[in-house]
């Protein structure tokens, strides 16, 4: 028995590649466009600045929060303040109304003073007035009891009736000149039925000076606290992303100085990064040494052919033709062969594929039993189980094995699919009922060229398409002897897909 033919599943063309074709057009584009195609020419698309992006998320932040806080400090501080204020206000309320009384003319009087000078000041800022329920203006005090002489020719304007146990706050402009914070209360004092509405004011001045001078200082620590904080997030941006331009600059000593990889130590964040990095250069270079040695292997091979039909020709041979055609299939039988290996390696670097073996198992025994209808295909096993192949790649492999079986078999051919459960591999099973491959001849049948039954058309490149095409993405093929038919077992191993 001997390996065989490609694979004889049909391939189909494939169409150009739209971002292939849009980047062949791009210099006529650019030619035709102006200078903005031009400029655009060679530059990789990005999407912004990463540290623009974080200064802009840091400074964001850093307005939130100490606006958010500076408004929360400055009203808790400025309440503070105005109800310190309203305290005091308050305390000479109570004084006024407990040291209070009404005489048997029925007027109120203070039985002591009050003792803030201020009120004995005109104009001094803080007043104080009784107002009677019922009676026009104010009543004419006895006993000293009287309109504090502060008020001079001024009265103050009462707010309301307020009959209850708690003073009323509120802020009078009636004095256009002099802002009041001002507190009243109605109450009705012993031995009277009149109410009467005590009020004592204060010139806001002092008030809000305090106020204007909290809010000022917190404007200018918090605009020191934000300018610092974003000075950390310029200097913590241009620290954190350093290792990145330490990357670049190793990248750059790659390209111009020959090295082959990032040494440089780097944080454990970015150590992915430059191991993806190192990987892909380590395949790059597998790429270019394989792509070397396919040149140098096919080379090779059609050095001697070359050789042969030149000699004949400046011989001028008899049987140059012949020696024309012998050596033309030698020579094509070397570029479909590297051709294979070329378009698998081609597709193995474009990313990581996925196949379900028994999708392509069954379109290669459609394909094979309309070249063989008296062989009897049989597949079985693992139905869902899928390799890291290419399907075209899987399929010119099994398409190579199960037409080899059919062809020199005996009538029978049966693949078993993942025959030997393992974790990481898929091991698929190709026997007939042929003679089999001598042991000794096993080795010597993934050879190009290598044929043992010659009586049958082919060009020996099967079993060394399927070898080489396997090894490509990392797995194996196996012969040995079929226990169940007796003839030959292809034992295909494969990587499954992750």
């Amino acid at each position: 028995m001997a390996s065989d033919t490609a694979s004889t599943t049909p391939k189909t063309p494939r169409a150009p590649d739209p971002a292939q074709a849009s980047a062949a057009g791009a210099p006529h584009a650019a030619s035709g466009g102006g200078g903005a195609a031009g400029e655009s020419e060679g530059q990789t698309p990005h999407t912004g600045s990463l540290a623009r992006r974080m200064l802009l998320i840091a400074a964001g932040w850093i307005i939130i929060l100490l606006v958010g806080g500076g408004i929360a400090l400055e009203r808790t501080l400025t309440g503070q303040v105005q109800q310190s204020f309203d305290e005091q206000l308050g305390y000479l309320l109570n004084t006024m109304i407990v040291i209070s009384e009404v005489g048997p003319d029925g007027e109120v009087y203070f039985i002591r003073p009050i003792g803030e000078p201020r009120f004995l000041e005109p104009n001094s800022g803080m007043y104080w007035q009784i107002a009677a329920e019922g009676r026009e203006g104010f009543e004419s005090f006895s006993l000293g009891a009287q309109p504090s002489q502060s008020l001079w020719d001024r009265t103050l304007q009462p707010q309301g009736d307020h009959v209850d146990h708690e003073p009323h706050f509120y802020d009078n402009n009636q004095f256009p000149e002099e802002p009041l914070r001002v507190v009243e209360r109605t109450v009705i004092l012993p031995e009277s039925d009149t109410r009467w509405t005590f009020m004592v004011a204060s010139a806001r001045e002092n008030l809000d000076a305090q106020i204007t001078r909290i809010r000022s200082i917190l404007v200018w620590s918090f605009a020191a606290l934000g300018l610092g904080l974003f000075g950390m997030a310029v200097l913590q941006s241009y620290y954190g992303l350093l290792p990145l331009r330490r990357i670049r600059a190793a990248i750059q000593r790659i390209r111009t100085t020959g090295s082959n990889r990032v040494s440089d130590p780097l944080p454990l964040e970015v150590q992915p990064l430059v191991e993806e990095i190192n990987m892909l250069l380590a395949h790059s270079e597998r790429q270019a040494e394989e792509a070397r040695t396919h040149a140098g292997n096919l080379a090779h091979a059609l050095k001697t052919p070359l050789t042969v039909v030149n000699n004949a020709a400046t011989a001028h041979a008899p049987d140059l033709a012949d020696t024309v055609i012998r050596e033309a299939r030698a020579m094509r039988r070397h570029v479909d062969h590297h051709l294979a290996r070329a378009r698998a390696v081609g597709r193995r670097s474009v990313g990581h594929a996925r196949t379900t073996v028994w999708d392509s198992a069954e379109a290669v025994r459609r394909a094979v039993e309309r070249l063989y209808p008296d062989v009897r295909f049989d597949i079985d096993g693992n139905r869902e189980v899928r390799v890291a192949i290419e399907r075209q790649d899987l399929d010119e492999i099994l398409g190579n094995l199960i037409e080899n079986a059919a062809k020199y078999g005996g009538g029978s051919v049966f693949v078993t699919i993942d025959a030997e459960r393992e974790a990481e591999r898929c091991v698929i099973w190709v026997e007939d009922d042929g003679t089999g491959i001598p042991e000794e001849e096993r080795i010597r049948i993934f050879d190009r060229g290598a044929r043992l039954d010659t009586d049958k058309p082919g060009t020996g490149l099967g079993l060394a398409i399927v070898r080489d095409v396997a090894e490509i993405y990392g797995g194996s093929v196996e012969l040995g002897e079929s226990e169940d038919l007796g003839g030959l077992l292809v034992r295909l191993i494969l990587p499954r897909a992750a």
